[in-house]
Protein backbone atom coordinates (compact mmCIF):
# COMPACT_ATOMS: atom_id res chain seq x y z
CA UNK A 1 0.00 0.00 0.00
CA UNK A 2 1.38 3.31 -0.68
CA UNK A 3 2.36 5.78 2.11
CA UNK A 4 0.24 9.04 2.14
CA UNK A 5 2.31 10.19 4.99
CA UNK A 6 5.72 10.40 4.30
CA UNK A 7 8.96 12.37 5.97
CA UNK A 8 12.67 12.61 5.45
CA UNK A 9 15.50 14.06 7.46
CA UNK A 10 12.54 16.09 8.89
CA UNK A 11 14.86 18.49 10.85
CA UNK A 12 13.29 21.69 13.23
CA UNK A 13 16.40 23.61 15.23
CA UNK A 14 16.01 26.78 16.94
CA UNK A 15 19.14 28.21 16.84
CA UNK A 16 21.66 25.43 18.97
CA UNK A 17 18.20 23.52 20.35
CA UNK A 18 17.53 20.50 17.45
CA UNK A 19 13.41 19.89 18.75
CA UNK A 20 13.48 17.80 15.79
CA UNK A 21 16.27 15.68 14.54
CA UNK A 22 16.17 13.73 10.92
CA UNK A 23 12.73 11.70 11.22
CA UNK A 24 12.05 8.83 8.80
CA UNK A 25 8.69 7.74 8.66
CA UNK A 26 6.26 6.43 5.82
CA UNK A 27 2.78 6.29 6.83
CA UNK A 28 0.22 3.78 5.08
CA UNK A 29 -2.78 5.32 3.40
CA UNK A 30 -6.06 3.82 6.10
CA UNK A 31 -3.27 3.50 8.69
CA UNK A 32 -3.71 4.60 12.31
CA UNK A 33 -0.85 5.64 13.40
CA UNK A 34 0.09 6.38 16.93
CA UNK A 35 2.97 8.94 18.12
CA UNK A 36 4.10 9.26 21.90
CA UNK A 37 7.04 10.16 23.31
CA UNK A 38 7.45 12.39 26.48
CA UNK A 39 6.57 16.02 27.38
CA UNK A 40 9.57 17.96 25.26
CA UNK A 41 10.40 15.30 22.57
CA UNK A 42 9.39 16.89 19.62
CA UNK A 43 5.56 15.69 18.75
CA UNK A 44 3.88 18.79 18.11
CA UNK A 45 6.82 20.64 16.65
CA UNK A 46 6.75 17.27 13.95
CA UNK A 47 2.75 17.50 13.73
CA UNK A 48 3.08 21.52 12.98
CA UNK A 49 5.29 20.74 10.32
CA UNK A 50 3.26 18.14 8.63
CA UNK A 51 0.20 20.78 8.85
CA UNK A 52 2.41 23.33 6.86
CA UNK A 53 2.26 25.62 10.11
CA UNK A 54 6.17 25.34 10.70
CA UNK A 55 8.45 25.02 7.93
CA UNK A 56 11.42 22.70 8.28
CA UNK A 57 15.05 23.94 9.05
CA UNK A 58 15.77 20.70 6.54
CA UNK A 59 14.81 17.57 4.99
CA UNK A 60 11.12 17.21 3.77
CA UNK A 61 7.83 15.84 4.01
CA UNK A 62 5.11 14.96 2.34
CA UNK A 63 1.46 14.51 2.39
CA UNK A 64 -0.46 12.71 -0.17
CA UNK A 65 2.36 13.34 -2.81
CA UNK A 66 2.51 17.26 -1.92
CA UNK A 67 5.76 18.64 -0.85
CA UNK A 68 4.94 20.89 3.11
CA UNK A 69 7.31 23.29 1.59
CA UNK A 70 6.50 23.94 -2.20
CA UNK A 71 2.96 22.68 -1.96
CA UNK A 72 1.66 23.76 1.07
CA UNK A 73 -2.33 24.85 0.07
CA UNK A 74 -2.26 21.40 -1.62
CA UNK A 75 -1.51 20.08 2.00
CA UNK A 76 -4.26 21.90 3.86
CA UNK A 77 -6.47 20.67 1.45
CA UNK A 78 -5.71 16.86 2.33
CA UNK A 79 -5.76 17.57 6.00
CA UNK A 80 -8.11 17.91 8.84
CA UNK A 81 -5.83 19.39 12.03
CA UNK A 82 -6.88 19.31 15.45
CA UNK A 83 -4.45 20.60 17.73
CA UNK A 84 -3.75 20.23 21.72
CA UNK A 85 -4.94 23.87 22.60
CA UNK A 86 -7.97 24.52 19.72
CA UNK A 87 -10.05 28.35 19.58
CA UNK A 88 -13.74 28.19 19.75
CA UNK A 89 -15.73 30.61 19.43
CA UNK A 90 -18.23 30.52 22.19
CA UNK A 91 -21.05 33.13 21.03
CA UNK A 92 -21.82 31.07 17.98
CA UNK A 93 -24.08 28.11 17.96
CA UNK A 94 -23.09 24.72 17.21
CA UNK A 95 -24.47 24.46 13.58
CA UNK A 96 -23.00 27.91 12.80
CA UNK A 97 -19.64 26.91 14.09
CA UNK A 98 -19.49 23.98 11.51
CA UNK A 99 -20.95 26.57 8.80
CA UNK A 100 -18.34 29.24 9.38
CA UNK A 101 -15.25 26.44 9.04
CA UNK A 102 -16.99 24.99 5.87
CA UNK A 103 -17.75 28.68 4.16
CA UNK A 104 -13.65 28.82 4.66
CA UNK A 105 -12.91 25.51 2.57
CA UNK A 106 -15.53 27.60 -0.29
CA UNK A 107 -17.80 24.94 0.18
CA UNK A 108 -21.04 26.36 -1.72
CA UNK A 109 -24.38 27.32 0.56
CA UNK A 110 -26.69 24.82 -0.68
CA UNK A 111 -24.48 21.97 0.20
CA UNK A 112 -23.04 23.67 3.64
CA UNK A 113 -26.74 22.20 5.51
CA UNK A 114 -25.95 18.94 4.42
CA UNK A 115 -22.80 18.56 5.52
CA UNK A 116 -23.44 20.15 9.03
CA UNK A 117 -25.87 17.97 9.52
CA UNK A 118 -24.24 14.67 8.77
CA UNK A 119 -21.43 16.12 10.78
CA UNK A 120 -23.56 16.63 13.75
CA UNK A 121 -25.01 12.90 13.61
CA UNK A 122 -21.35 11.43 13.25
CA UNK A 123 -19.71 13.28 16.40
CA UNK A 124 -23.45 12.76 17.81
CA UNK A 125 -24.23 16.43 18.95
CA UNK A 126 -27.11 16.53 16.50
CA UNK A 127 -29.37 17.68 19.90
CA UNK A 128 -27.06 20.14 20.38
CA UNK A 129 -27.39 21.75 17.45
CA UNK A 130 -28.76 24.74 18.00
CA UNK A 131 -27.15 25.18 21.65
CA UNK A 132 -24.24 27.50 22.00
CA UNK A 133 -21.10 26.53 21.97
CA UNK A 134 -19.87 28.25 25.83
CA UNK A 135 -22.62 25.81 27.03
CA UNK A 136 -20.60 22.07 25.50
CA UNK A 137 -18.77 19.78 28.01
CA UNK A 138 -15.12 19.45 27.19
CA UNK A 139 -15.67 16.31 26.00
CA UNK A 140 -18.25 17.64 23.25
CA UNK A 141 -16.31 20.65 22.66
CA UNK A 142 -13.71 17.98 21.63
CA UNK A 143 -15.93 16.12 19.46
CA UNK A 144 -17.41 19.43 17.88
CA UNK A 145 -13.81 20.58 16.88
CA UNK A 146 -13.12 17.15 15.55
CA UNK A 147 -15.76 17.66 13.22
CA UNK A 148 -14.73 21.01 12.45
CA UNK A 149 -11.65 19.19 10.80
CA UNK A 150 -13.85 17.07 8.84
CA UNK A 151 -15.58 19.50 6.85
CA UNK A 152 -13.87 19.61 3.68
CA UNK A 153 -13.67 16.06 4.07
CA UNK A 154 -9.93 15.27 4.37
CA UNK A 155 -8.04 12.44 3.87
CA UNK A 156 -5.70 12.49 6.45
CA UNK A 157 -6.54 13.68 9.99
CA UNK A 158 -3.55 15.14 12.02
CA UNK A 159 -4.43 15.17 15.71
CA UNK A 160 -2.62 16.58 18.43
CA UNK A 161 -3.31 14.97 21.97
CA UNK A 162 -7.40 14.50 21.09
CA UNK A 163 -8.32 12.53 24.53
CA UNK A 164 -6.24 15.39 26.74
CA UNK A 165 -8.18 16.76 29.44
CA UNK A 166 -11.47 14.47 28.99
CA UNK A 167 -12.92 11.99 31.50
CA UNK A 168 -13.11 8.05 31.05
CA UNK A 169 -16.46 8.49 29.32
CA UNK A 170 -15.61 10.90 27.02
CA UNK A 171 -12.41 9.31 26.15
CA UNK A 172 -14.48 6.27 25.58
CA UNK A 173 -16.79 7.98 22.73
CA UNK A 174 -13.68 9.54 21.32
CA UNK A 175 -12.12 6.40 20.69
CA UNK A 176 -15.27 5.15 19.42
CA UNK A 177 -14.67 7.74 17.45
CA UNK A 178 -11.66 7.35 15.86
CA UNK A 179 -12.51 3.75 14.70
CA UNK A 180 -15.72 4.80 12.90
CA UNK A 181 -13.28 7.20 10.95
CA UNK A 182 -11.01 4.58 10.28
CA UNK A 183 -13.67 2.38 8.71
CA UNK A 184 -14.40 5.66 6.79
CA UNK A 185 -10.85 4.96 4.91
CA UNK A 186 -9.45 8.21 7.03
CA UNK A 187 -5.56 7.93 7.98
CA UNK A 188 -4.96 9.13 11.59
CA UNK A 189 -1.97 10.52 12.87
CA UNK A 190 -2.31 11.43 16.48
CA UNK A 191 -0.17 12.04 19.50
CA UNK A 192 -0.84 10.95 23.23
CA UNK A 193 0.55 9.97 26.52
CA UNK A 194 -2.13 7.99 27.12
CA UNK A 195 -0.54 5.05 25.80
CA UNK A 196 -3.37 2.60 26.41
CA UNK A 197 -5.40 4.20 24.66
CA UNK A 198 -2.95 4.59 21.61
CA UNK A 199 -2.54 0.47 21.84
CA UNK A 200 -6.36 0.03 21.86
CA UNK A 201 -7.05 2.07 18.49
CA UNK A 202 -3.93 2.31 16.37
CA UNK A 203 -2.21 0.02 13.70
CA UNK A 204 1.17 1.19 14.63
CA UNK A 205 3.44 3.88 16.84
CA UNK A 206 6.53 5.70 16.43
CA UNK A 207 8.17 6.44 19.85
CA UNK A 208 10.13 9.76 19.89
CA UNK A 209 12.53 10.88 22.53
CA UNK A 210 14.97 13.99 22.05
CA UNK A 211 13.45 14.73 18.74
CA UNK A 212 14.62 11.68 17.56
CA UNK A 213 12.44 8.26 16.44
CA UNK A 214 13.78 5.98 18.50
CA UNK A 215 10.92 3.06 17.36
CA UNK A 216 8.51 2.75 14.78
CA UNK A 217 6.63 -0.03 13.49
CA UNK A 218 3.55 -2.12 14.12
CA UNK A 219 2.34 -2.82 17.53
CA UNK A 220 2.08 -5.93 18.03
CA UNK A 221 5.30 -6.92 16.32
CA UNK A 222 7.07 -4.46 18.61
CA UNK A 223 5.42 -6.27 21.86
CA UNK A 224 7.39 -9.58 20.10
CA UNK A 225 10.49 -7.76 19.80
CA UNK A 226 10.46 -6.90 23.24
CA UNK A 227 10.96 -9.92 24.90
CA UNK A 228 13.77 -12.22 24.11
CA UNK A 229 11.90 -14.60 26.43
CA UNK A 230 7.82 -15.74 26.98
CA UNK A 231 5.94 -14.95 30.31
CA UNK A 232 3.87 -18.11 30.89
CA UNK A 233 1.40 -18.17 33.95
CA UNK A 234 0.34 -21.33 35.02
CA UNK A 235 -2.80 -21.36 37.57
CA UNK A 236 -3.66 -24.80 39.89
CA UNK A 237 -7.79 -25.12 40.75
CA UNK A 238 -8.29 -23.28 43.99
CA UNK A 239 -7.77 -26.28 46.88
CA UNK A 240 -5.99 -28.54 45.15
CA UNK A 241 -2.98 -30.57 46.99
CA UNK A 242 -0.39 -29.16 44.78
CA UNK A 243 3.32 -29.10 46.37
CA UNK A 244 4.10 -25.80 44.21
CA UNK A 245 8.03 -26.53 45.11
CA UNK A 246 8.17 -29.66 43.90
CA UNK A 247 6.67 -28.50 40.59
CA UNK A 248 8.68 -25.40 40.29
CA UNK A 249 11.63 -28.02 40.78
CA UNK A 250 10.17 -29.85 37.98
CA UNK A 251 9.56 -26.76 35.98
CA UNK A 252 13.00 -26.09 35.92
CA UNK A 253 14.67 -29.21 34.51
CA UNK A 254 12.56 -28.85 31.13
CA UNK A 255 13.67 -27.02 28.08
CA UNK A 256 12.89 -23.58 27.07
CA UNK A 257 12.30 -23.02 30.66
CA UNK A 258 14.81 -20.60 32.04
CA UNK A 259 13.39 -19.76 35.45
CA UNK A 260 10.06 -20.37 37.66
CA UNK A 261 8.53 -18.29 40.12
CA UNK A 262 5.69 -18.64 42.20
CA UNK A 263 2.98 -16.30 43.87
CA UNK A 264 1.22 -17.95 46.55
CA UNK A 265 -0.45 -16.67 49.92
CA UNK A 266 -4.06 -16.85 51.98
CA UNK A 267 -6.41 -16.50 49.78
CA UNK A 268 -4.30 -16.15 46.83
CA UNK A 269 -4.68 -19.27 43.82
CA UNK A 270 -1.63 -21.30 43.60
CA UNK A 271 0.11 -19.31 40.76
CA UNK A 272 3.52 -20.10 38.78
CA UNK A 273 5.27 -17.16 36.25
CA UNK A 274 7.81 -19.14 33.62
CA UNK A 275 10.50 -17.12 32.03
CA UNK A 276 10.11 -19.78 28.23
CA UNK A 277 12.39 -19.28 25.20
CA UNK A 278 10.74 -21.87 23.17
CA UNK A 279 8.22 -22.03 20.54
CA UNK A 280 5.17 -22.32 20.42
CA UNK A 281 4.65 -26.26 19.89
CA UNK A 282 7.39 -26.64 22.72
CA UNK A 283 4.59 -24.46 24.92
CA UNK A 284 2.36 -27.12 23.92
CA UNK A 285 4.35 -30.07 24.84
CA UNK A 286 5.53 -28.25 28.31
CA UNK A 287 1.74 -28.44 29.38
CA UNK A 288 0.80 -31.80 27.89
CA UNK A 289 3.74 -33.00 30.68
CA UNK A 290 2.21 -30.63 32.99
CA UNK A 291 -1.17 -32.29 32.79
CA UNK A 292 0.12 -35.83 32.29
CA UNK A 293 1.89 -35.43 35.93
CA UNK A 294 -1.23 -34.92 37.30
CA UNK A 295 -1.18 -31.24 38.16
CA UNK A 296 -4.53 -29.76 38.46
CA UNK A 297 -3.35 -27.07 36.18
CA UNK A 298 -6.89 -24.80 35.96
CA UNK A 299 -5.29 -21.86 33.39
CA UNK A 300 -2.15 -21.60 31.34
CA UNK A 301 -1.68 -18.64 29.36
CA UNK A 302 0.87 -15.93 27.88
CA UNK A 303 1.15 -12.84 29.04
CA UNK A 304 1.41 -10.25 25.97
CA UNK A 305 3.12 -7.03 27.89
CA UNK A 306 1.54 -3.56 26.80
CA UNK A 307 2.39 -0.76 24.83
CA UNK A 308 3.96 0.70 28.23
CA UNK A 309 6.62 -1.79 28.31
CA UNK A 310 7.40 -1.05 25.00
CA UNK A 311 7.40 2.67 25.83
CA UNK A 312 9.83 2.42 28.88
CA UNK A 313 12.36 -0.06 26.97
CA UNK A 314 12.83 2.11 23.66
CA UNK A 315 13.14 5.34 25.27
CA UNK A 316 15.88 3.51 27.46
CA UNK A 317 17.41 2.56 24.00
CA UNK A 318 17.12 -1.52 24.90
CA UNK A 319 15.30 -2.62 21.58
CA UNK A 320 17.59 -2.71 18.54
Amino acid sequence: MAAIIELRDLTKQYGELTAVDALNLRIEEGAVFGFIGPNGAGKTTTMRMLTTLLRPTSGEAYIAGHSVIDDPHAVRRMIGYMPDFFGVYEDMKVWEYLDFFAACYDILPAARSGIVDDLLALVDLSHKREAYVETLSRGMKQRLCLARTLTHDPQVLILDEPAGGLDPRARIELRELLRELQKMGKTIFFSSHILSEVADICTSIGVLENGRLVAAGNVSEMMARLRAHRLITMRFVPGAAVDVEEAMLSLRGEPGVQSVTAETGEGLLPKLQIDFSGDDVALSELLARAIGRGWPVLAFNEESGDLEDVFLQVTKGTLD
